[in-house]
């Protein structure tokens, strides 16, 4: 039994099991359906290489992004923890999102309670729509591109990154390049606080061109299939050292295709703080 963060238990297996297709449905926060009972009962194969393993890993996000395609838009509580310069940033928000046109509506939280962010894709002129809480709104709304300084100041990526399908995306892309040399291992049956999930964890030995990252760990809903958190740790500094977190993105409470409008993301809207 593995405890990851407190928060997180890993049970190992010999075998990664083989995630059949199951129902898009809401997130459920308790025990497994029976249909996701049954699909891990049918085990694969495990590879006897790394490079068989990792495709094995690469065919299992594929299954993630098929899910994915039939999510038109989301609510979700969004939670981040990552370096930026050389501070660790946890913040806590809520989060509202569209596909097309892509449309991001954040409120804060914690840290910067109250505070609103508003991004749509070819609309304000390619700027995010921001204002703060408190002395800071006497400024009002302002309109900041997504890699501006001051927005970068507590973001390791622009906003125009955010969500769970371009998580997704750069896992695979990632992965796709990795060298021979990676380790994979599979957790088919772990937990994130109450909820049964599956972890591949992907290591790379060695620091070089593509491998940013010396671990990586993808958590998909067991139920959904949903990617709904990543973990990416930093190469350790010394031999027997543990590895840094560098950064770790979670998706929690997703609501998917609950007909999200403009209205959503529109500053001017009467549920908004603008």
């Amino acid at each position: 039994m593995y405890t990851i963060d407190g928060t997180t238990r890993m049970i190992r297996t010999t075998k990664p099991t083989s995630w059949t297709a199951l129902c898009l449905a809401a997130l459920v926060a308790t025990t497994l359906a029976p249909q996701a009972q049954s699909a891990d009962r049918v085990a694969v194969k495990p590879s006897n290489t790394r490079a068989g393993a990792l495709k094995q890993a690469l065919k299992i996000v594929d299954e993630s992004r098929t899910a994915l395609q039939s999510v038109k838009d989301y609510s979700a509580t969004f939670s981040k923890k990552e370096v930026v310069g050389k501070k660790m940033i946890q913040q806590t928000m809520q989060m509202k999102l569209r596909q097309r046109p892509f449309s991001v509506y954040l409120k804060f939280a914690k840290p910067h309670e109250g505070r609103e962010v508003i991004y749509v894709d070819g609309q304000n002129g390619g700027k995010l729509l921001a204002h703060g809480t408190g002395l800071q709104k006497i400024v009002g709304t302002l309109k900041l591109k997504p890699t501006s300084k001051l927005v970068m100041k507590e973001n390791r990526y622009p906003i125009t990154q955010i969500g769970i399908f371009k998580m997704l995306e750069t896992v695979i892309r990632r992965w796709e390049q990795q060298p021979n040399n990676t380790r994979v291992r599979f957790f088919p049956k772990a937990k994130m606080g109450k909820k049964s999930v599956r972890v591949i964890q992907v290591v790379h030995p060695q620091a070089g061109k593509g491998t940013p990252f010396h671990m990586t760990r993808l958590y998909i809903d067991s139920q959904t299939r949903l990617p709904i958190r990543v973990q990416q740790y930093g190469f350790p500094k010394k031999s027997g050292a543990q590895p840094p977190l560098i950064e770790e993105y979670t998706y929690s409470n997703v609501r998917t295709n609950i007909g999200l409008g403009s209205r959503d993301f529109d500053h001017e809207n009467p549920g908004y703080n603008y």
